[in-house]
């Protein structure tokens, strides 16, 4: 149930204590979004015994950031990049800056990151990082136009879109711009099949119905 890449990093192991982490990285995977505290036990269980390993890292970092442990997600995320040196979580670091009151130090990380060379859903969500950042700082407006550019598109919706589109009608309304605020929670919530969001009811609330 481990990616190929998972597997790659875990065959650097005896077999049997190999399978024991695989397992303990699955149930983590299993229970992140249900159950995050066991999900963070197993994690630090494997962490425990195996803290070479990248993706045993990874586990107990997202397993922390899910949890609310953002200190604890900031070590393993950081060990993480510096081990693989990869990106590819950059996003949930500048978040747990953020979480922990430290939203100049998100804005660093979103200035120094070469976005152009991460996956476009990390590109997208270190900006919305970033904009919560700025909001952060009181700074409404540059939250707003943070988000601003060619994914902000209705007409070419794509993976990352719901929260992009949420985000962006979010910080509008924050910035006071109702009119906008609903119209872009309304096309959060066009987009937003799966119903993840309550981008509907947002703008209903807004729009006063």
């Amino acid at each position: 149930m481990l990616d190929s890449e998972a597997k790659r990093e875990l065959r650097s192991l005896p077999k049997d204590f190999a399978e024991t982490i695989g397992r303990h990285l699955v149930a983590a995977g299993m229970l992140l979004d249900t159950e995050p505290e066991a999900a963070l036990a197993h994690a630090r269980y494997a962490k425990r015994r195996a803290s070479r390993i990248p993706v045993v890292r990874e586990a107990a970092g997202l397993a922390a950031y899910h949890t609310g442990n953002w200190s604890e997600a900031l070590t393993e995320l950081r060990a993480v990049r510096r081990m693989t040196h990869s990106d590819a979580h950059i996003a949930v670091i500048a978040d747990s800056e953020r979480a922990m009151g430290r939203p100049e130090r998100a804005l660093d990380i979103a200035k120094e990151t070469n976005t152009a060379a991460l996956p476009k859903e990390i590109a997208v969500e270190l900006k919305i990082v970033e904009a919560g950042a700025r909001r952060d700082l009181g700074q409404l407006d540059a939250a707003v136009v943070t988000l601003q550019g060619e994914d902000l598109d209705p007409d070419r919706p794509q993976p990352w879109s719901v929260r992009l589109f949420y985000a962006y009608a979010d910080n509008l309304a924050a910035a006071g711009r109702t009119d906008e605020a609903v119209r872009w929670f309304l096309h959060a919530a066009e987009v937003d099949g799966d119903v993840e969001t309550d981008a509907a009811d947002r703008a209903a609330e807004l729009a006063g119905e």
